[in-house]
C-alpha cells in the first residue's frame, strides 16, 4: 500500500480528496492535513461561489481520517482509502463539516434511546469510456434482463469481488431500466456509516469500470426523457433490539414511534429535496410515473410515492423499513442521513401521524401533492425551513443554500440535453 485517499463530500455532491503516502498515515492521524474551506461553496463545474460565513481564498482546515473506516482499495492496487472529519485549526470542529452533522444527528437519536439503520441503493449507468456524445452504452440487452449480466459477467464478478474484499456486505446486485443501468446494494448501517459506505461502494465501482475500460456514471439522469439513477434511501428505526418498523398499532404494524419519525420526514420532504435532489438535473428525473417518487405521499409498496413503507416477510423481523425513492447520488449523503434523521426526531416530538396511504400512479389517481419540480422551487421551501436551519447550524445551512442558489444560476436557460452533457461525467 502506497497511498491513502483521504475523502470528503462537498455540498455541491462532489466527493473531494487529499492523499497522503501511506508513511504519513499516523501523522495524519495525530495532526491532520491541511486543506482550505473554499470546498464548502465550490459548484458541480468547480467554479465557487460565497455564502454568509463561508467562501473565499481565507481560512484552513484539518483533516483528519476516520481510521476505523481505513479501507484497502481492491479495484486500486497500492492505495487505500478513509473518509475525514474537518476541523478548525484550534481543533474545534468545523461549522460546515457535513460528516460531523450526521455523527450530531445520530447521536441525537441516540439521546432518545434510539437508533436509526440506513443504507443506500447506488443506480449507475456503465458507458463505454471514448467521450462520445451522446454516450455509448457499455451493454445492449433489455432492463432487468439476463442479457445485461452475461455480456458484463466478468464486469460485474469484479465489483462483487471488490466490495467483498473490502468486507462491504453486498444484498444484491442487478440490473436496472435504463439503457446500460445496473444497481447494488448494501447491508444497513448507522447514518454515519451509510454515508460512508455510499462513497466506497461509488468509488469502488468506478474503479472497476475503469479497469474494464468502462465509465460509471451516477448522475441522476444520463440522457434527459428516461429513466435516471436515483440514490434511495432505506432507514428504519430501533429501540434496544426492536424494529419499531413493526410490531404495533399503526398503519401496517408501524409503532407510533415509527409513525411519527416518518411522519416527520413526509413533512419535511419539500425542504429535504433541496439536499437529496440537489442539481438542476435531478428534476430531469424525477418525473411522474417513472418510480421516482415525484409526490409527497406515503403507502405500502407505493413505487410512485416519495416515501414507500416494506413491511417485509412476517418471520423476518429485519426487514421492515421504509424507502425514501425521491433522492440522487448528486446529493451529499452526509446530509441527506443528517437531514432525514432531523425530520424524522421533529416529527416524533410533536406526535405527528400520517396521512392515509395512497396506492396506485398519482399521475393518474390524482389527488397527491407533487414535490417541487424545480431546484429553485427546493431551495425556497429550504430556505423557509427553521428545522434544518436549526439543525445544520447557520453556516453550513447558508452554504448550501449559496451553492444551490449557484447552481440554479449556472444552469439557467439550458436545455435538458446540455444539462445532463455538463453532469454526466461529473458524479
Amino acid at each position: 500500500m502506497r497511498g491513502v485517499a483521504l475523502t470528503w463530500v462537498d455540498n455541491a455532491g462532489i466527493s473531494r480528496t487529499k492523499a497522503v503516502p501511506t508513511s504519513r498515515l499516523a501523522h495524519t492521524a495525530r495532526r491532520g492535513v491541511g486543506a482550505s474551506p473554499c470546498f464548502d461553496t465550490y459548484l458541480v463545474d468547480d467554479s465557487a461561489v460565497t455564502s454568509r460565513y463561508l467562501g473565499g481564498p481565507d481560512g484552513d482546515l484539518r483533516l483528519f481520517p476516520d481510521l476505523d473506516r481505513l479501507t484497502v482499495l481492491a479495484a486500486q492496487p497500492g492505495w487505500a482509502w478513509a473518509p475525514v472529519d474537518r476541523y478548525a485549526q484550534d481543533g474545534t470542529p468545523h461549522v460546515a463539516c457535513q460528516r460531523q452533522f450526521a455523527r450530531r444527528m445520530t447521536d441525537a437519536a441516540a439521546a432518545r434511546g434510539l437508533r436509526l439503520r440506513m443504507g443506500f441503493e447506488t443506480e449507475w449507468v456503465v458507458m463505454q469510456s471514448n467521450g462520445h456524445e451522446p454516450p455509448r452504452y457499455g451493454c445492449s440487452g433489455p432492463a432487468y434482463g439476463m442479457t445485461r449480466v452475461v455480456e458484463l459477467s466478468d464486469y460485474l464478478r469484479d465489483v462483487l469481488d471488490a466490495l467483498s474484499a473490502q468486507k462491504v456486505e453486498v444484498l444484491q446486485i442487478h440490473p436496472e431500466y435504463s439503457p446500460g443501468q445496473f444497481e447494488v446494494s448494501v447491508a444497513p448501517s448507522d447514518p454515519v456509516g451509510a454515508a460512508d459506505l455510499s462513497v466506497l461502494v461509488r468509488e469502488t465501482v468506478r474503479a472497476v469500470s475503469r479497469r474494464h475500460g468502462l465509465d460509471a456514471s451516477f448522475a441522476p439522469v444520463v440522457e434527459p426523457g428516461g429513466v435516471g439513477n436515483g440514490a434511495h434511501l432505506h432507514l428504519s428505526l430501533w429501540r434496544d433490539e426492536r424494529n419499531l418498523c413493526r410490531g404495533g398499532d399503526g398503519p401496517f404494524g408501524m409503532t407510533d414511534e415509527c409513525e411519527a419519525f416518518l411522519a416527520g420526514v413526509l413533512r419535511e420532504l419539500p425542504a429535504l429535496l433541496a439536499l437529496g435532489a440537489p442539481t438542476p438535473a435531478s428534476y430531469l428525473r424525477l418525473e411522474p410515473s417513472r418510480w421516482a417518487g415525484v409526490y409527497r405521499c406515503w403507502g405500502l409498496e407505493a413505487r410512485e410515492a416519495a416515501l414507500r413503507f416494506v413491511t417485509g416477510a412476517p418471520d423476518d423481523t429485519e426487514a421492515a423499513n421504509a424507502e425514501v425513492k425521491c433522492f440522487d447520488a448528486a446529493a451529499n449523503p452526509y446530509l441527506v442521513t443528517g437531514a432525514v434523521v432531523a425530520a424524522g426526531l421533529a416529527g416524533l416530538d410533536e406526535g405527528l401521524r400520517l396521512p392515509p396511504p395512497a396506492a396506485g400512479d398519482p399521475a393518474l389517481t390524482g389527488g397527491q401533492e407533487r414535490l417541487p419540480t424545480s431546484l429553485a422551487e427546493a431551495l425556497e421551501h429550504f430556505r423557509r425551513s427553521d428545522l434544518l436551519r436549526t439543525a445544520l447550524g447557520d453556516p453550513l445551512f447558508e452554504a448550501i443554500a449559496a451553492v444551490r442558489a449557484g447552481e440554479v444560476k449556472l444552469f439557467e436557460g439550458l436545455a435538458p440535453n446540455d444539462v445532463a452533457a455538463a453532469i454526466r461525467r461529473r458524479y
